[in-house]
């Protein structure tokens, strides 16, 4: 059936494997993925441990729904103390890995320890082995991959594996399966590469019963019906998530030049320009949309490179944060970073910073070795992708992300490093948007788009509507707004959008399948269906929103006893201080109210069922069971 696949616990110092079944009660507490992954963090790992010492515990899990009759059921999650932020380490990945890893019999592996010289897993029907991997010891994200099908003869296998970023320990080393599918943000490519681990592999061929099949395919057509009926889905299929720059650059929502202005001025890197690239597009198990180009630069120093994508986030990187208006530098950065293994978010800002940096004097020609951090420098941004990479030089010390790399440069360079609790920004300005500014400043792993981010609050629906999505399936009976530059309601957003994106890392399916950027796609309901006909487990969609609750609260739990407090849960002064320059007039001279944000948190975490500090209250932990964790049930 869907719920008989294992846990296994891996000792890379001792070589020992342990596996066990998962209990049904496990799974009505925390259904799979990245739920279940948080219990076994906050179980497994010792407070205060150094995120790259062997005492870090790695998780590597597949979504409940992962593999099944389930519409995009293809996530993989990851999790680990940061070794960027010391807070929750967590990051999602689509492709074809976390469904072989269930057909090869497990839905959890727990790692802990660190092996003497380097090694990968090989996961195959029940079976775990550790192999060595000294051959594989500097070679790409891509090689790694072929290089390990080889070894097995098989093209199926299925790799999750680091590059050079995450063997040379860089705090926001990346994760790789595929060509693209990257687990980007908090640094598990730098845990990996710190227990000398290169690789998982993994080949199943065990079945995945599906408890009822006729209904779940069904019930599966149905959805895909829905999703694809969508403009939204129609547009991603044809641009992929890179046409959300249009409507975000023209209203003036972005960050350009780090944080000194809203808006890319030209044309150059629109979704358009992929067609002169591009050979065709293709999807991750089980999608029906199919938003990733494959693409070939044909010109210039990366002529014949083949990759995939890119996304919204390296136009962001390589495109509007460091001031380049070329496309094909979008596509060479976001080969670069896949092929070394680097958040590309978390790479594009730290050079936007850097050149911010440059261009007033805090750095010079000197700490640059001669390299010219100027806006637009196309050569100098891709120069610096190697260089952080492979820590060399100024790449070194921005390797070590944005807090450590203050200290390093010193603090005059602080108040121009957009970053919460440590973790760099998304390319977006969130001045004129309340809601998604909270959503940064209080996501459990740092600034985020992908834990909290009411994206349908730039829609201007109808109060009506909003009541519907946000009344559901919990009691909301507050203020909500069609304006995005108010502050009234828009706490239980950013909360309802947590609860809904943590349910959808728990099942492994993919955030573009749900409501995030369109109110018309799959929520709690839909959620309790596919739970139900694809495992048997009834599961309401009130239920579905508690077992959510109870792993987010977890997480919260989690980074306060690692020393989180209110003060983390806040943005940089530019923010409240500099008003956006540019842009259409709702999104002009804007800036966050400091009052206002602070009765925005004061919402969210009563919302929360936390304290004025923001720490969950007894009789939250008590409603949610977290009263007498670390249980140490599994």
């Amino acid at each position: 059936m869907a719920l008989n696949r294992k846990i296994a616990y891996i000792d890379l110092s001792t070589g020992e494997v342990e596996t066990a079944p998962i209990p049904v009660m496990m799974r009505k507490l925390y259904l799979g993925g990245r739920g279940l992954d948080i219990y076994l963090l906050y179980n497994h790992l010792e407070p205060g441990v150094d995120p790259l010492g062997p005492e870090n515990v790695l998780l590597v899990s597949a979504g409940l729904l992962a593999g099944t009759l389930a519409s995009a059921s293809a996530r993989s999650h990851l999790a680990a103390k940061s070794p960027l932020t010391g807070f929750v380490g967590s990051t999602n990945m689509g492709g074809f890995f976390a469904p072989e890893l269930r057909w090869a019999g497990f839905d959890h592996l727990v790692i802990k320890g660190k092996a003497e010289s380097p090694v990968y897993l090989w996961v195959h029907d029940g079976e775990i082995e550790i192999e060595e991997a000294s051959h594989l010891w500097g070679e790409d994200t891509f090689e790694t991959q072929d290089l390990i099908r080889q070894e097995w003869g098989d093209p199926e296998v299925k790799v999750v594996c680091i590059g050079l970023a995450g063997e040379r320990l860089v705090r926001f080393a990346n994760v790789r399966t595929g060509l693209k599918n990257s687990g980007g943000r908090t640094g598990i490519g730098a845990v990996m590469g710190s227990k000398n681990l290169k690789a998982v592999a993994v080949r199943g061929t065990m079945d995945i019963e599906i408890e009822y099949p006729e209904e779940a395919l069904k019930y599966n057509k149905e959805i895909i019906d829905k999703i694809c009926s969508t403009k939204f889905a129609q547009i991603m299929q044809r641009w992929g998530t890179m046409f959300i720059y249009g409507a975000t650059n023209s209203t003036g929502l972005i960050r350009c030049r780090n944080f000194q202005l809203n808006q890319l001025v030209g044309g150059n890197i629109e979704c358009e320009h992929i067609d002169e690239y591009s050979i065709g597009t293709e999807g991750c198990f089980g999608c029906s949309i199919h938003c990733r180009h494959k693409y070939i630069i044909k010109d210039g120093p990366y002529a014949g490179v083949y990759a995939q994508g890119p996304e919204y986030t390296s136009q962001g990187a390589f495109g509007m944060e460091v001031g380049c208006n070329n496309f094909e530098t979008i596509l060479a950065g976001n080969y670069l970073v896949n092929k070394y293994g680097l958040d590309t978010l978390e790479t594009g800002s730290m050079i936007a910073w850097a050149m911010e940096l440059y261009e007033k004097g805090i750095l010079t020609d000197k700490d640059t070795e001669g390299l010219k951090l100027e806006w637009g420098n196309d050569e100098a941004v891709l120069e610096m992708v190697e260089r952080i990479a492979k820590r060399k030089g100024l790449g070194d010390i921005l390797a070590e992300g944005p807090l450590r790399a203050i200290e390093r440069i010193g603090e005059e360079s602080r108040p121009y490093c957009i970053q919460v609790k440590g973790m760099s920004n998304l390319h977006s300005d969130e001045r004129p948007t309340p809601s998604l500014a909270l959503g940064i400043a209080t996501a459990s792993r740092g600034s985020d788009h992908l834990r909290s981010r009411p994206a349908i609050d730039l829609y201007h629906l109808p109060e009506a509507l909003l009541k519907k999505i946000y009344g559901y399936p919990t009691p909301y009976d507050g203020p909500l707004s069609s304006d995005y530059t108010t502050y009234e309601g828009k706490p239980r957003q950013v909360q309802w959008h947590e609860m809904c994106y943590e349910a959808v890392d728990c099942l492994g399916i993919c955030k573009f399948h749900t409501i995030f950027l369109s109110p018309n796609l799959l929520g709690f309901d839909e959620f309790s269906k596919l739970i139900y006909y694809n495992t048997g487990l009834e599961i309401s969609p009130q239920e579905v929103w508690e077992i959510a609750d109870r792993a987010y609260t977890l997480e919260r739990l989690f980074n306060i006893r690692e020393g989180l407090g209110r003060e983390d849960d806040w943005l940089v002064d530019r923010y409240f201080d500099e008003p956006t320059p540019l842009g259409l007039e709702i999104a002009r001279n804007k800036v966050l109210d400091r009052e206002k944000f602070k009765q925005m948190i004061d919402e969210y975490y009563a919302l929360h069922g936390w304290d004025e500090k923001g720490v969950p209250r007894p009789e939250t932990l008590k409603r949610l069971g977290l009263d007498k964790e670390p249980s140490h049930m599994l």
